[in-house]
Order: C-alpha cells, then structure tokens, then sequence
C-alpha cells in the first residue's frame, strides 16, 4: 500500500511529494523520495544550472522499468513524456516566462528560481531537465553556447573525451573558457557562457566552432549533418544550439536502470572518468566531498562570441556556409537543402536550395 503523502520544508516553501515510496529506479531500490532528496542534496549547483531559465521537463511519473517508451511526438503513446508548457495547478510561487518556438507559437514554461521549484518538479516525475540557454528576462538573449560531441557508431565516450580535450584548445583561441560535463550516455557536453547573442549568432558560433575543431583533427571528429557522411567520428551536433533545442542540465537523471546523472567535470578529471562513475548514489558522495565544480563558471565573466562569428563569415566566404536546420524547422535563409548527399539530385534544386520540378 502506498505510503500517504509528505510535506518538504524546502526555503520558505512547503512543497507536497504524492506517492513518496513510489520506486522510481527498481534495480537500485530509488523512490520518487529518493530522486527529491537527491536533488535538494545537489541543490545549489543544479539550481545554479537552471535559474532563470525557461525549462522543459521530462517526467517519468511511473518511473523507469524495461520497455517503458519516452513520447516524442503527439499521438505517439508512451509512458514518459517532455511538458514544455507550465501544468495547470501550478503553485503561485512557480515562476514562469514565455518562450517562442520556431514556428512562432508561444508557451509560457517553468523558470526555477528557487530549490522549491526543482522539488515540486521532481514530484512530477521530472528525471531530466531542458534548460533554454536565455533568462527569463530576455527570453531571445542566449547567454550560454552549448557544444554536444556524440560519438557515432564505432566510437565511444573516450573518444569524445578526448575530442573535448582539443575543443578546449580551439576555445582558448576563440577568446572562451569552457567547462565539460557527461551526458549520462556516451557523450561529452561542454557549455561556454557568453554574452547576450541572438539564437542564429549563438548556432554560428558552434558550428564555427565545431569546423575549426574538425580541421584539426579531422579524423576524430566531423561537422557533417548528414549520418552517411560521419564515419566512425565525434559529431559536433550544432543544432543542439538551434531554438527549442536543448541539452540536460547538468545533475539530471539519465532514465536507465543505473540512473547515471549528468556530471559537472574538471578538464584534470574528464580523460580520466567514465560515465558509469556518475550516478545518483555517487554523485550524493561526490557533492557532499567537493560541492559544485562548476561554482567558478556560474561566477566568470561572459565572453563574446566575436570570433567565432568571424571564423563562420570567413568559412562562408570560402564555400563553407550555412548548415541544416532540424526537420521541424520552416526553411531558414541560406539553408542548403534538406536531402541527404546521396539522394540529392543537382536539377530538382536551385541557387537558394528550393526544390524545383525535375
């Protein structure tokens, strides 16, 4: 039988946990109380990673068990499901901002400013959470470049590790300080706050970026949307920077049976970690010992994107422009077209990438 509700004193709130003793991790005996209790034990950094910030949330109310489907489409069925806008029955004290997707449409969706706001989304079975890279105060300023390295078939986290260990050299160049965290899977994350840029400016800089980092060691890593053209390469994934694209923050809950979370890393420690070495038991360990290691970076001054933009212009100048967008986007100026190489036929498209009759 479950076990009645509990009331958190979180602050100055009073934050209400429905089914506590519900298991939400079964190989490791977490509950729904646990995952709470975890996240107010990370509470400053996972809050400092979030404040502010507009934030989808990925919310396994029943838990993680085998066969259980993440919903990414509506209509598709499943057992979890994104909440891009703010529920009904929120408590008055969650804060909210409105944001705009790029078909225009609007949403007004949570902004945590406050621990409270992280338990009360815990309760709704919130594993990971999205954070738009803007505040709430300028929801168009992004102040926060975000460089997705995803190791494609053949490849593994070492390799995207090690990949990240040059990106920082590229950054160094570029005029930034970045800072590494794991994805909870095989991948390496590394965030770059910089000063307020349009979304457009922000998705440049990362693909500069990540051409710059390709030419260095193009072997290991590659720009290339288009999967028949990666190899067996990193893939800079620049349309992680595109609007309504978003990366977990850093603490969250990866929905595997380990509950691996997402962990903020020194560039000493990265090639040196695993990502099984992250998971909420561990990271409770690893909090309590070091706190936030990414303290420094939510206290350093911004950098300016200047220099990667002027790297985008000079790329296109030399035939290298504009990028794909993400399928759900309308058709973005100077887009090439959105046909994978080997079905593309050189008479169905103009100058401007826009199908023609064939």
């Amino acid at each position: 039988m479950a076990t009645k509700a509990v009331e958190l004193q979180v602050g100055e709130r009073a934050v209400r946990v429905s089914s506590p003793d519900k298991v939400y991790f079964p190989e490791l005996g977490l509950t729904k109380l646990d995952v709470i209790n975890y996240y107010l034990a990370v509470g400053d950094g996972m809050l400092a990673a979030l404040r502010d910030r507009p934030t989808t949330m990925e919310r396994w109310p029943g838990g993680v068990r085998e066969g259980m489907r993440l919903v990414t489409r509506m209509g598709d069925g499943g057992d979890a499901f994104y909440q891009k806008r703010v529920p009904k029955g929120a408590p008055d004290w969650v804060a909210t901002a409105t944001i705009t997707f790029p078909s225009g449409r609007t949403a007004d969706e949570v902004c945590p400013t406050e621990l409270a706001t992280i338990a009360w989304m815990g309760n709704l079975g919130t594993l990971r959470f999205h954070p738009w890279p803007v505040r709430m105060a300028d929801t168009e300023s992004v102040d926060e470049l975000r460089i997705d390295l995803d190791p494609q078939p053949g490849t593994d986290f070492a390799d995207a590790a090690s990949a990240a260990l040059e990106l920082r050299n590229v950054l160094a160049d570029a005029g930034f300080d970045g800072w590494p965290k794991t994805s909870g899977g095989r991948g390496v994350h590394v965030f770059v706050p910089v000063q307020g840029c349009d979304f457009i400016d922000a998705r440049h800089a990362v693909i500069a970026l990540g051409r710059e980092l390709a030419r260095r060691i193009p072997d290991r890593v590659t720009t290339h949307w288009w999967k028949e053209e990666r190899g067996e390469r990193i893939f800079i994934d620049f349309n992680q920077m595109a609007r309504d694209r978003t990366i977990a923050s850093a603490y969250s809950i990866r929905p595997v049976p380990e509950a691996r979370v997402s962990a903020p890393l020194t560039w000493d420690e990265l090639p040196n970690v695993s990502p099984d070495d992250f998971t909420v038991a561990t990271m409770l360990e690893r909090y309590a010992d070091r706190g936030d290691v990414w303290a420094p970076m939510h206290a350093q001054s911004p950098g300016t994107i200047a220099t990667a933009l002027e790297w985008f212009h000079r790329d296109a100048e030399n035939g290298e422009g504009e990028m794909p967008y993400p399928p759900e986007y309308p058709k973005m100026p100077g887009e090439p077209p959105r046909v994978q190489p080997s079905k593309k036929v050189d008479s169905h498209w103009d100058a401007d990438g826009n199908r023609v009759e064939g």
